[in-house]
């Protein structure tokens, strides 16, 4: 079975838009999972501490 280059592209340009939204889903699970709130409040603030702070 000899697999041609529109083949290719036509399955890649039919599959990426899901590849995407499974990533993008996963960013924003990660982003807003409550055990991450700390880490993100901490570096949130890292521009508002002095230097002497640290």
């Amino acid at each position: 079975m000899d697999v041609t280059y529109e083949q290719v592209m036509q399955f890649t340009r039919s599959w990426d838009g899901v590849y995407f939204l499974v990533v993008f889903l996963g960013a924003c699970v990660y982003a807003l999972w409550p055990s991450n709130k700390e880490k993100f409040r901490e570096a949130a603030d890292i521009p508002l501490h002095d230097d002497e702070d640290m």
